[in-house]
Order: structure tokens, then C-alpha cells, then sequence
């Protein structure tokens, strides 16, 4: 019998509930919360500094959060019960972060890239980051000079867009899990093979990196990346030490 979940896990998943149904109460008043508790791009006049922790408690649909409220249940409580609540909540916490990080790592490559290709053409960035203000509502103006540049409103769209989600510190629940226990067998609902984590979990980061090289769909594959490689090197040093000391 699956033993009950342990504390840390339980929080999370009731924080993450909570802030969903937040979600849906304040968007009855008009406030889209994900405009105010998203992470946006350092640099976009949106961003404030909470948002680099609440981004991770914030998702987009009922089915972003029901899949990383899966993987969480599922993965989150096997780890904590291996490394105990205030390791796991390091390791969580550190993976959204490194999520953060390398999500706008690779935006940053990209925005300098059309920063100096808007600098050639002598136009305005000032004006961009202007018209790039969301109000409560997540609406904004709309500008004929950026519209008419593809450049313009391409950087217009990184400083518009904001990451919302677990799925960095999920990942890192992956890469630990897959570490701790590798020859676990896991598999998918659409694909119901049951494949060793240490060679399914490296599968998934494959597809993810290739995913993120390509550009496809509408999901930050990077953060997911940053978190798995947060929650692989936190584990492997762990790991050594874990019947020494904790």
C-alpha cells in the first residue's frame, strides 16, 4: 500500500490549488493573476522580482496543473521520503530557479540578437519596452510603427509573453528520481511500456532539448532543462552523502 504523502509534497500541492483557483476567482473581477505573478524577461517592464518564486505556483490551464500536480504527487513523494522535507524543498525550490534562469538565458541570445538588428535599422526600443506594458487585465496598446517592423514585434512578443508553471521544479523531481532509483520502470499513458528511468527519463530531456532547439509549441522546454539539471546535480552530490549525513 502507497504510504500517505509526506508534508512537503502535500503543502505544494495544495499551494499550487490554491493559487489555480485564485486564478479563476480574480480573472471574475478582471485581474488576470498570471499577468502579476508570472516571470516575465528581467528587462520587459512587466517583470517585478516576486515573480522569479510565484511563476512556479501559477499555471496556465486545468491540464498544465493536473499533469505537474501528477508528476509532483508521484515523484515528489518517493523523493522527499528518500531525502526528507527540508532537502526536497531546497531541490524544488533550486530547480524552478534554474528553470528561471535558463529559460531566459536562451531568450537573452535572442532579444540582443534583435536589439542589434533594431539598432541597424535606427529604431526606437525605447518605444517597445513602452507598448510592451500589460495591464491588470493582460491587455496592452497597440503601436503601428512595431506593428509594421517584424523585428519590432518579435521583441515586443518576448517582453509580452511570461513563463507560468512548475513543470522547472517538476523536472528536477524527474532527474533526482532517476537518479535515486534507476532502475525503476515508468511509462507513458500513450504508451504503456514500462522503460527503466535511467533510460526514460533521458528520452524525455532528449525530446525536450530538441523540442526547445526547434522551437515548438508554445512551452518553455529550456526551464524545463534548467530545473532537470538542478535536480540531476543536487542529487548526484546528495546521493554520495545520503547514509552519512542529512
Amino acid at each position: 500500500m502507497r504510504q500517505s504523502i509526506p508534508p512537503i509534497t502535500k503543502n505544494l500541492l495544495i499551494i499550487n490549488g490554491l493559487f489555480f483557483l485564485a486564478t479563476f476567482v480574480f480573472s471574475t473581477k478582471g485581474i488576470d493573476l498570471r499577468v502579476i505573478l508570472g516571470a516575465f524577461y528581467p528587462e520587459s517592464p512587466n517583470f517585478k522580482f516576486w515573480q522569479i518564486l510565484t511563476h512556479m505556483f501559477m499555471h496556465a490551464d486545468f491540464s498544465h496543473i493536473l499533469f505537474n500536480m501528477f508528476a509532483l504527487w508521484m515523484f515528489g513523494s518517493v523523493v522527499e521520503q528518500t531525502f526528507g522535507p527540508k532537502k526536497f524543498l531546497i531541490l524544488y525550490l533550486l530547480a524552478g530557479l534554474g528553470g528561471f534562469i535558463l529559460f531566459n538565458a536562451v531568450n537573452y541570445f535572442q532579444i540582443e540578437h534583435l536589439k542589434d538588428v533594431l539598432n541597424s535599422q535606427s529604431f526606437p526600443i525605447s518605444k517597445i519596452l513602452q507598448y510592451s506594458v500589460r495591464g491588470l487585465d493582460g491587455s496592452y496598446f497597440s503601436n503601428g510603427l512595431i506593428d509594421s517592423n517584424i523585428n519590432a514585434k518579435e521583441l515586443q512578443g518576448y517582453y509580452l509573453s511570461n513563463m507560468v508553471g512548475a513543470s522547472g521544479a517538476i523536472y528536477g523531481l524527474l532527474l533526482a528520481f532517476a537518479v535515486l532509483y534507476p532502475d525503476e520502470k515508468l511509462m507513458l499513458i500513450f504508451f504503456p511500456v514500462p522503460i527503466k528511468a535511467k533510460y526514460f527519463i533521458p528520452i524525455m530531456v532528449l525530446i525536450e532539448f530538441y523540442m526547445g532547439y526547434q522551437n515548438i509549441g508554445n512551452v518553455a522546454h529550456f526551464a524545463h532543462l534548467g530545473g532537470g539539471l538542478i535536480g540531476f546535480l543536487l542529487t548526484r552530490h546528495w546521493k554520495k552523502n545520503l547514509y552519512r549525513w542529512n
